[in-house]
């Protein structure tokens, strides 16, 4: 057998060139990750074989395997239907759902968190915000290019410096179950409360935030860096928290909600600070 070199050098290429892979598949994949983050979106409880499916309705001639794949990537898996960006770790201490008939009626009784995927132009990153349940105002967020838990402790850091919850709600993911996350919690004699398994609706207003986030900013922004991403999620943050009114407050926005009546702080400055 003749050596990969030598088979160059008989054909004139450069080595590398052997092991070059078509950055048409990279494209491709992105364009598919795309489409899927889209489509997941609006039906959250579509999993690798629905996903396949609407695909390939839209001209796509992809298999299952390569959804899988992609999905996973994203971080998004359909259980009952919720999306999971990182599996549980059994290794972590679980915590009972707390708000099963819970009458929540005031600012800071709680706040709950999560990480979507956000696509760029080129790429995409994971955005983890924490909003108060009864107002919708989003005390803090924060993006990064992999899903270690270095981001979220991140956001919970800034969102401890403008109050503290009695309940703090997540998924079972395992950067809310990790110890340097629940501990920091704990400290704060914060209760933790995590979601059922595959339940979305127990977690359902930050699962709203993320629809109004993407229609209303990302998709209709082709992010070309993280900078890019970080500057348009900043203005659409204090957006929504300033301007953005919901019927479910009455028309009012989550600043009047929660900044007014619950917390004396400049609220410009809270929601810029990632512009920095």
């Amino acid at each position: 057998m003749i050596p990969i070199n030598r088979q160059c050098d008989l054909l004139g290429l450069p080595r590398s060139s052997y092991y070059y892979e078509s950055a048409r598949d990279d494209r491709y994949n992105q364009q598919l990750m795309n489409l899927i983050d889209e489509q997941f979106t609006r039906t959250p409880f579509y999993g690798v074989d629905k996903m396949t499916a609407w695909l390939r309705r839209n001209d796509h001639e992809v298999n299952p395997k390569r959804v899988r794949r992609l999905m996973r990537l994203m971080g998004l898996e359909a259980i009952y239907p919720k999306p999971k960006l990182s599996l549980s770790n059994q290794a972590h201490k679980k915590y009972p759902y707390l708000l099963r008939e819970l009458v929540i009626d005031h600012p800071d009784q709680v706040w709950c968190a999560d990480i979507t995927y956000i696509r760029m132009l080129h790429g995409f990153v994971y955005l983890m915000a924490i909003m108060d349940w009864y107002s919708r105002f989003v005390l803090s967020w924060e993006i990064s290019t992999t899903l270690d838990n270095a981001f979220c402790l991140s956001a919970l850091e800034q969102a401890l410096q403008l109050s503290r919850p009695d309940i703090f709600n997540t998924d079972q993911g395992t950067q809310f179950t990790s110890i340097d996350f629940t501990d920091q919690l704990e400290k704060d004699n914060i209760r933790i409360s995590m979601d059922g398994r595959g339940r979305f609706i127990d977690n359902i207003f930050v699962e709203r935030l993320w629809r109004s986030v993407k229609y209303e900013e990302v998709y209709i922004h082709d992010y070309e860096t993280v900078s890019d991403a970080r500057k348009g999620l900043s203005k659409y943050f204090l957006f929504y928290n300033m301007e953005r009114l919901h019927e479910s407050l009455g028309y009012k926005t989550p600043y009047e909600i929660y900044v007014k009546e619950r917390l004396n702080i400049n609220p410009v400055q809270a929601s810029t600070a990632h512009l920095n």
